[in-house]
This record gives structure tokens, sequence and C-alpha cells, in this order.
């Protein structure tokens, strides 16, 4: 691999993501795992064993960390949740998700293998149709 540019470290971001065992490992084995020299990774695995301050922390550090530029996170988890309203990984901590204005990182809520991406839970997406419906009420006056 010689001649091949290296990718400066100071310059590249990271994709974090906060989900189900299955979702994170199929991310990892597609290149976006990243354990740096204090081992901190770039992902959460959620299971029933989970607390949700585990999430809230994950969320808090993802979103506060310079390298990263992008945070996943699972609506549902595995199927073999006890509890279906503990199950739903962004509803944990869903005020912290809406919450949340910067552009940078970007929060993504994505689907799990199990369970069909849910557009009624979704933050980014509520957030596009509010602008819009307001966008339009003005559009009207004029």
């Amino acid at each position: 691999m010689a001649g091949r540019p290296s990718i400066p470290t100071n310059s590249s971001a990271l994709i974090a993501i906060i989900a189900d065992e299955d979702t994170v490992t199929g991310f990892l084995l597609a290149g976006v795992g990243n354990v740096d020299l204090r081992k901190k990774t770039n992902y959460l695995i959620v299971d029933n064993k989970t607390t949700v301050k585990q999430i809230e922390d994950a969320f808090k550090e993802f979103t506060t960390r310079e390298d990263i530029a992008i945070v996943l996170i699972s609506q549902y988890t595995s199927p073999d949740c006890f509890l279906f309203f503990i199950c739903q990984v962004a509803n944990m901590i869903r005020f912290l998700v809406d919450s949340y204005n910067k552009p940078v990182p970007a929060i993504l809520e994505i689907p799990s293998k199990d369970h069909p991406y849910d557009p009624a839970h979704d933050s980014v997406l509520s957030r596009v149709k509010y602008l819009f419906s307001t966008e339009s009420v003005a559009s009207d006056r004029r």
C-alpha cells in the first residue's frame, strides 16, 4: 500500500453507535469501530441489563467528543428484551435527543433488524415537519 495517502487523524471524524448487539456488530464489521489510547470506544451495546444512566452518559459523551461527526441511535433493541417500552433505546433518552440542537455531531435514529423504522418517534423528522409547517403558514400570508 505504498503511495497511498494516509488519512490525517486530526481532521477525520467518527460515527458513534448506540444500539443492540447485532446492529453494533454490523457497523463494527463495516469498519466503523474505534478504540482510542484511553480505551474509549465509539459505541455502546444496549441490552436488557443496560441502564438508562449508561445510555445517557454515552449519548452525552458522544455528543461532546470533537472526533465524532454522527451519532447513530437505534430506535429499538433486540427482540428478547423483556419489556417493550424498555427496549426503545431512543425513547429512553428522548428528552436528551429532542433537546440536542447542534449540527455536529448529527443525531440519526436508525431501525433495528427486528423493528421497522418508526417516523413518529424520529426527532429529526419531527423538526423537519415543524419547519415545513411554519414555512407553509408563512408563505400563505404573502
